[in-house]
């Protein structure tokens, strides 16, 4: 059994033995399975992101932090909430002033993480910088989901004007207002669950994001609960998944090692994401990137494979988790590929 199966199949038997169980014994349980997986140490606690940044209330204030991890600018903090409920975020501004509306891109983080530490491991605040862009960190809180997960499996949160999507659309429609965004140039991405999250977005709300990034995601609809969404991450897919109704470019990333989401479904979401059009690819020693072309010779989708890569933000930084340095910079070549559109 390779390793992703390994892993999926704890997950798998942690839900079964937790069914009738109290949550606190289910979550011990899945806990035990990513310990066996790694994922996890067996006696040191995920690091206490929400303790370094505890959030002062409704609004946003400016919160300051390391700049060679978080950037120079201002990276503010906040809370939206609507009838589908209440979120936090975090809100980098750069500190170059701006010539016009800048873009916004929406960063949507995995299981276990929370925006401090997605914006430190995918150092994506630093790249924005560079390039003046808004970065949207919404945050998961433990009360939705036990692991911070984005319920991105769950049908409830998988479509239009509804649960965490209508949750984060609204969101990035307030920050983009307030801060006199681009409307035109506003994109999502996301991590694992986070990037399941971006996908569903995108196909949810095609008129607001004008491009997608998932890094190690789901296609939309792979799953319809918790058990077709672990069966989704073993890469065991039911039929087609339909494609959005108005195309949205997407850039993909998929490493070829990952424990913990099969990389098939990688290729899932760049087939769904990617229109009709003539594919090309440029095979290298360290990853093989494949694009589908329309016939000007426009970029419509790009899929990352990354050669011996696993469940990790490719070339990232040590400060957050989920990262690793190695690898291409997804957070650099989203922005370059968002900004191409």
């Amino acid at each position: 059994m390779k390793p992703y199966e390994q892993f999926v199949e704890n997950i798998l038997g942690a839900v079964r033995a937790g069914q009738g169980k109290d949550p606190a014994a289910t979550t011990a349980l899945i806990q035990e399975a990513l310990q066996k997986a790694g994922l996890m140490g067996a006696n040191a606690p995920a690091p206490d992101w929400m303790a370094r940044f505890k959030p002062q209330g409704p609004g946003q204030h400016r919160q300051t932090g390391d700049a060679t991890v978080f950037g120079p600018g201002a990276f503010l903090q906040g809370s939206y909430t609507n009838e589908a409920g209440t979120r936090r975020y975090r809100l980098y501004v750069p500190s170059r002033p701006s010539e016009g509306p800048r873009p916004l891109v929406v960063m949507l983080h995995g299981c276990t993480q929370d925006p401090g530490d997605f914006a430190a491991g995918t150092s994506m605040n630093l790249a924005a910088e560079q390039a003046g862009c808004l970065v949207l960190y919404p945050e998961q809180p433990l009360d939705a989901n036990h692991n911070k997960c984005w319920n991105w499996f769950e049908q409830t949160h998988q479509q239009r004007g509804a649960g965490e999507p209508a949750l984060i659309a609204g969101m990035t429609q307030q920050v983009a207002r307030e801060q006199g965004a681009d409307p035109q140039r506003v994109y999502v991405a996301g991590l694992s669950a986070g990037g399941a999250m971006a996908a569903v977005m995108a196909a949810a709300y095609p008129e607001l994001y004008a491009a997608v990034g998932v890094h190690s995601g789901l296609a939309v609809g792979s799953a319809r609960d918790l058990m077709s969404g672990l069966q989704a991450m073993k890469g065991k897919h039911k039929g087609r998944h339909a494609r959005p109704g108005r195309p949205v470019p997407a850039i993909v990333f998929h490493g070829d090692g990952d424990a913990v989401v099969h990389p098939s479904n990688g290729q899932a979401v760049y087939r769904q994401f990617g229109a009709q059009g003539t594919e090309i690819e440029e095979p290298g020693a360290a990853h093989t990137r494949s694009m589908l072309l329309d016939p000007h010779g426009r970029v419509l989708a790009e899929h990352w494979l990354l050669h011996g890569a696993g469940h990790a933000w490719s070339g990232g930084s040590a400060a957050g988790s989920h990262a690793v340095a190695s690898g291409p910079n997804a957070s650099a070549e989203m922005l370059r590929f968002f900004l191409s559109q």
